[in-house]
């Protein structure tokens, strides 16, 4: 096990367990709505009313991770929500109305959980442990979303909807019982107001336009987000289901494989690349842009391959993609950690948080509308140009900026 520190792996540990049951409740929720009304409309009712309170909310998340006690709000918020599940389980609260409700204040609780447990991250490791941290506890998340959803359609089968919130709200209590015994301190004032709240988020945006490497780093995250999530959200699964023609277990399949390729990627940083992963990023990244205009041109009517053919050639991109995206996410997810001081971080990276999210549907609706009058290679090629101009730019011109250790302190 990396020597890490207990403070570490108690978070950790928790942070899986509370994981794996929301994963369990996240695949078993949407199968209920389905089998109760037959509705895609209800379903996706459901997933905006976890998202839009989290998107709302996240700026305000962030002062209140600042200004108290993040151990706290960590466990606190971890039994209420373990609280509220046995509730709807124990008062056979699991009308559909009632559970839209449930689903608004998850997410509530959820954005203020999210926001303490970031900022709090980075003071309980060393600095110089920082990579293999964030690599370690993204790791684990990895084996979450796999097992999660397996676990989920089981669970749900055999039990239906009341099993996965009782194991949902069996996990929150268990994640709650790690974060008790981990020993943080964390000293500052109180709101004493309302009005309190938009002076600190401006002091937040304040720091961030200030620190030339910080804006540089967290502008080009957003911005190759922006780029490509919408056509692995969105474009990828109309080509493999619709064009080529992929069974669903093959999609199923092609979905694992990235996940796998997360965790050799996440293992290799563990294990024996560490901090130098900082130094390899632009050199995934160009690697990722390789790997992606090949799956353009297998996309495209230039190449025409048998669909097992396909399948197994995906797979394997499919695996060095992820491990490539282990490459990357870790690096900039520690960088901006090393960043920001702790006294600022949930500010920051609510505020980060909020800029992703709400330019992810963006992309998505405009990817979309695309759909219609382009090709989806068409719109891949698109893309790949615009991210790789984009990378290249960022490499020229900001490349010792982003690398420089002397950026971590504080965003300089």
């Amino acid at each position: 096990m990396l020597n890490l520190g207990k403070n570490f792996w108690l978070y950790a540990i928790g942070r899986f367990i509370s994981q794996l049951g929301w994963a369990v409740q996240d695949v078993a929720l949407p199968l209920y709505v389905l089998d109760v009304t037959k509705s895609g409309a209800m379903m996706s009712i459901f997933l905006i009313a976890e998202l839009v309170p989290r998107l709302a909310l996240s700026p305000i998340a962030g002062v209140v991770g600042d200004r108290y006690n993040r151990k706290a709000l960590m466990v606190w918020l971890d039994i209420a929500r373990g609280v509220l599940l046995f509730g709807v389980i124990a008062f056979e609260l699991l009308n559909l109305k009632t559970l839209l409700i449930v689903q608004v204040l998850m997410s509530i609780m959820g954005a203020f959980f999210a926001s303490a447990t970031g900022a709090m991250f980075a003071d309980l490791v060393e600095k110089d442990e920082l990579t293999r941290a964030t690599s370690t506890v993204q790791t684990l998340g990895i084996i979450a979303r796999i097992a999660g959803p397996l676990l989920g359609g089981i669970i749900y089968a055999f039990g239906g909807i009341r099993l996965a919130l009782l194991i949902n709200a069996v996990s929150f209590f268990g994640s709650g019982l790690f974060e008790m015994f981990i020993h943080y301190e964390w000293k500052t004032k109180e709101l004493k107001g309302i009005s309190e709240i938009k002076g600190d988020l401006l002091e937040g945006l304040r720091f961030i336009k200030t620190k030339r490497a910080l804006m540089i780093l967290m502008s080009y995250a957003l911005l190759i987000n922006f780029l490509f999530n919408p056509i692995g959200a969105v474009v990828l699964p109309y080509v493999f289901r619709i064009q080529i023609g992929f069974s669903a277990q093959q999609f199923g399949a092609l979905q694992t494989a990235i996940m796998v390729g997360m965790l050799l990627g996440n293992a290799l940083i563990m294990a024996k690349l560490g901090n130098k992963a900082e130094m390899l990023l632009f050199k995934a990244l160009f690697m990722e842009l390789t790997l992606f205009l090949v799956i353009t041109l297998l996309c495209s009517p230039f190449i025409s391959l048998e669909v097992w053919t396909l399948f197994v050639v995906f797979i394997a991109i499919d695996v060095l993609l992820g491990i490539l995206n282990a490459l990357v996410n870790v690096p900039i997810s520690a960088k901006l950690q090393k960043m920001v001081p702790s006294e600022l971080r949930g500010r920051v990276f609510s505020v980060f948080e909020m800029l992703a999210m709400g330019t992810t549907p963006i992309g998505m609706a405009i990817v979309g509308v695309l759909l219609e009058s382009l090709r989806p290679y068409q719109l891949m090629i698109i893309s790949w140009l615009a991210g790789f101009g984009v990378t290249l730019y960022y490499f020229i011109r900001y490349e010792s900026v982003i690398l420089a250790p002397e950026a971590e302190k504080e965003g300089i």
